[in-house]
């Protein structure tokens, strides 16, 4: 049906199990069930994870509809890679430390980009 949105999503979502698992191991290590145990590290892994579940589905809701709209698989392609390459630089710049503020700009502008340009297109498609 969303062949290469299935691709996409596929691969987000093993990148967001990741992000998960590893504020997971990070709280039972550290030993923090609620909030950040005062923990700048936690406080930067809980951001990552929580920023990349704030525009990760947004970004495959319109790379779904793109696709439904039987746009060119090059276009979607192109949009899912925005995507994936957006989320998984951002995903990074959070991973590391010091955080890499380049990795986390490029990361939001590469998603931002897919969003807006995805967004547009429907409109476009469906006014005319």
């Amino acid at each position: 049906m969303l062949p290469v949105t299935s691709i996409y999503a596929g691969l987000l979502a093993l990148l967001f199990l990741a992000l998960s698992i590893r504020v997971i191991a990070f709280r039972r290590g550290e030993r923090v069930s609620l909030g950040d145990g005062d923990s700048k590290d936690l406080r930067q892994r809980t951001r990552g994870h929580a920023n990349f579940a704030e525009y990760t589905p947004i970004g495959l809701i319109l790379l779904a509809c793109v696709e439904l709209q039987n746009a060119p698989g090059i276009a979607v392609h192109l949009l899912g890679l925005m995507l994936l390459a957006g989320r998984g630089l951002h995903a990074w710049a959070f991973w590391i430390h010091p955080m890499n503020f380049t990795y986390r700009t490029f990361g939001m502008l590469l998603t931002f980009t897919m969003i807006g340009v995805a967004a547009i297109g429907l409109i476009l498609h469906g006014l005319f």
